[in-house]
């Protein structure tokens, strides 16, 4: 009976064989079919006659308006010296207006003159010429993002958030309450005025310089991606941020945020801003926005649709798997900062191109599952060679070179299911907890603790 058994088996798995070559590969493309890319760049035009721009610019800067130390004439000239597309001035507490107007004096700030800082903002003649490009020749506009504020600047806990296209006369003196808590309601007042958000170098409020599994930890990935998901115009969070010495691990925390909010139908963007209260850092971390046209219609509409890159150009070394495993500082170099001339998707091949990048690595739930030297030649990942794929959530991809690093927003793994339904469940102890947490005692009490820790 075994042995007959035996050679039934046989003569079986050699029929199914047989079943499966008269199908050709049917089968298995069906298996593997079952999912599709979703790319943030689907629509770009990447070459040809109507090729879209790469526009390099930066969505949170200060002056002497809030903490910076640099007036707001001087600052934005910089920028455009550097070859900034556009600019979004976000002083703490003080919603951005036009240049050459000056935005609503905060007495909390009035400390920069006594400490003989300048407070300026640009003349008509010279706001003309920047925002048209005649200012030095330059020949190509920078476009002016009104309506930015730094919220919660009253926080001594960092938890900031970045509020985008508020009315002029919203948000001025926000001061804002701390921690968790004080996340929500900056989030929600942003919305509550028609704007968009993101979360600010989060890094910074989880301490994960000191311990880095900090990004790891599921309370602070169930934060902010209840946050995320709770408010549609809370876009996602700084990944890159300034020099990135408090926020080095914040791409981890942004793969655990993408794992967590996906299923629920919710990407989470990466966004890259200098950050600079000083000339030093206006060249450090930014974003480079693929659009047709240089407008702050098409800016706002990036932003929501994810089309754009986020560079940096310092980032320390660090021991988790997408690295880097040795740090790189390039600020302020004329050397170019690697970019991507293509990212297509074709069925289950991702295709990419660029410029002045060496290596690319290809991540998908929080794993590098590609890695290699790249050149002027295209390199194309198929995920129907890679087991597992149709289990991931998403893939993004980063590119390294001389100049700095720089970063896709991710192309999404759609296998056609319902999205979960979001559902709040903090519990009345738990609301309880981050009120008080949301109190200035409690945080003095924090970081008391904190330093006699250290």
């Amino acid at each position: 009976m075994k042995k007959t058994g035996k050679i039934m088996s046989v003569l079986l798995c050699f029929a199914l064989l047989l079943q499966a070559a008269a199908l050709g590969t049917t089968a298995f493309a069906a298996e593997n079919d079952s999912y599709t890319i979703v790319s943030p760049y689907k629509d770009v035009v990447w070459s040809g006659e109507n090729a879209w721009g790469a526009y390099r610019g930066n969505l949170h800067s200060h002056t002497t308006y809030s903490d910076g130390n640099l007036d707001l004439d001087t600052m934005v000239k910089k920028y455009y010296e550097l070859g900034y597309d556009f600019l979004a001035n976000a002083d703490h507490g003080v919603t951005g207006v036009e240049w050459n107007k000056e935005p609503s004096r905060q007495v909390l700030y009035s400390y920069q003159t006594l400490l003989g800082y300048k407070v300026a903002h640009m003349s008509d003649e010279d706001y003309a010429a920047v925002t048209n490009g005649t200012y030095n020749n330059r020949g190509r506009k920078m476009v002016c993002v009104t309506g930015a504020n730094e919220l919660n600047n009253l926080s001594l806990s960092k938890n900031h958030v970045n509020g985008f296209f508020l009315p002029s006369d919203v948000g001025n003196g926000f001061g804002g309450i701390e921690n968790e808590a004080g996340y929500e309601k900056a989030i929600k007042f942003v919305q509550d005025n028609g704007g968009l958000s993101h979360i600010n170098h989060p890094g910074d409020w989880i301490e994960s310089n000191a311990n880095p599994e900090a990004v790891n930890d599921q309370y602070n990935i169930k934060l902010f991606g209840d946050l995320i998901l709770k408010y549609d115009s809370c876009l996602g969070t700084e990944v890159l941020n300034e020099k990135n010495g408090t926020t080095g691990y914040d791409r981890v925390l942004w793969d655990n945020l993408l794992m967590y909010c996906l299923p629920y139908g919710k990407t989470v963007l990466g966004f890259s801003n200098t950050d600079a209260h000083n000339l030093e850092n206006v060249d450090s971390s930014f974003s480079v926005f693929m659009m047709e046209e240089n407008t702050v219609d098409n800016i706002k509409a990036t932003m929501q649709n994810g089309a754009f890159f986020a560079v940096t150009r310092i980032l320390r070394g660090n021991d988790f798997e997408i690295g880097p495993k040795e740090g790189f500082d390039v600020r302020n170099t004329d050397l170019a900062y690697p970019m991507f001339t293509e990212l297509s998707v074709d069925g289950h091949k991702i295709t990419v191109t660029a410029t002045d990048a060496e290596e690319i690595q290809f991540i998908a739930n929080g794993k590098v599952i590609s890695k290699q030297a790249i050149g002027s030649d295209a390199v194309v990942l198929d995920l129907d060679q890679i087991v597992g794929a149709a289990d991931f959530e998403y893939v993004r991809v980063e590119l390294k070179g001389q100049g700095g690093m720089c970063l896709s927003q991710a192309l999404v793994i759609d296998d056609g299911s319902e999205p979960l339904k979001f559902e709040e469940n903090a519990t009345f102890a738990q609301k309880l907890v981050i009120a008080f947490k949301g109190t200035k005692l409690w945080t003095i009490i924090q970081e008391i603790s904190y330093k006699i820790k250290k």
